[in-house]
C-alpha cells in the first residue's frame, strides 16, 4: 500500500484531497495534518508516508523550512498544492527539492495524474505554473495573464525535459548522447517515450511542444 499524508489547514481543500485519495486503489490515507510545521513533522515521523500532499503556506512554513524537510525525509515524495504564488517564490519552490507542484484550481484528472506521476518518481508541474515562470522577464504577471493560461501539466521526467530541449535545438541522437553522457540507445529509447507521452509521431511534434511551452527560452534549468 502507498501511504499518503495530506497537510492543509484549509478545511475544504483538505477534505477534498482526502476524498480524492480515498477513491484510489492501493493507496492508504494516514491521519491528515491541519496544524503547523511541528504537527507535520510529528506525522511524518509517525507515518513515514510515501507521498506528502501539502499546502506549506497554510501551515505557516517558509520555502527554506520546506526544503529542509525534503532533505530530511528524502524517501517521501513531495506533491505541493497551493494558490498561485509570485514568480520569484515559484522559482525558489521548484528549487527546494519538492517532487511535483500543482495549483489548487487544478482539475481532479490533473491531480490524479500528478499523484500517479509523482509516486513513479516523475516530476509533474502544473502547465499554468510552467507558463508563468517561463514568461519573458518584461511580462508583468498579473491576474488577467494568469487566467488566460492553460493548466494541463507535464508528466515528463527531468531527463526527458533535457532531451526535448536537445531535440528542439536540432541535435542528433549521437550529439545528445555525448552532451548528456548517455548511450545512443538510451537516447533513442527516451525519444520514443517522449513522443508517446506528447502524442506526436515525429521530431517536428517535439519541437512544437518545446516552442509552445517555451522550453528553449528559459535561462535556468526548471528542475535542477
Amino acid at each position: 500500500m502507498i501511504k499518503v499524508l495530506i497537510a492543509d489547514k484549509n478545511f475544504l481543500s483538505r477534505i477534498g484531497l482526502e476524498l480524492l485519495v480515498g477513491e484510489l486503489k492501493g493507496f492508504d490515507l494516514v491521519p491528515s495534518v491541519c496544524g503547523d510545521k511541528e504537527d507535520l513533522i510529528n506525522q511524518l515521523n509517525l507515518s513515514k508516508p510515501n507521498l506528502l500532499m501539502a499546502d506549506y503556506t497554510s501551515l505557516g512554513m517558509s520555502i527554506q523550512e520546506l526544503s529542509a524537510l525534503t532533505k530530511k525525509y528524502n524517501r517521501t515524495k513531495f506533491l505541493i498544492i497551493t494558490e498561485v504564488l509570485p514568480k520569484k517564490e515559484l522559482l525558489k519552490l521548484l528549487d527546494s527539492g519538492i517532487t511535483s507542484y500543482l495549483l489548487k484550481e487544478c482539475e481532479k484528472s490533473e491531480i490524479l495524474e500528478a499523484v500517479n506521476s509523482t509516486i513513479k518518481g516523475q516530476k509533474f508541474i502544473c502547465g499554468k505554473v510552467v507558463s508563468i515562470i517561463t514568461a519573458a522577464s518584461e511580462i508583468v504577471v498579473n491576474n488577467s495573464f494568469i487566467k488566460s493560461l492553460g493548466c494541463d501539466g507535464y508528466p515528463v521526467t527531468e531527463r526527458e525535459i533535457d532531451i526535448i530541449r536537445c531535440i528542439a535545438e536540432g541535435l542528433s541522437n549521437k550529439l545528445i548522447a555525448d552532451k548528456l553522457h548517455l548511450s545512443t540507445h538510451t537516447v533513442n529509447t527516451h525519444r520514443k517515450n517522449i513522443m508517446a507521452k506528447l502524442g506526436v509521431n515525429n521530431t517536428a511534434g517535439v519541437v512544437m511542444f518545446a516552442v509552445k511551452n517555451q522550453l528553449l527560452e528559459t535561462n535556468f534549468n526548471l528542475f535542477d
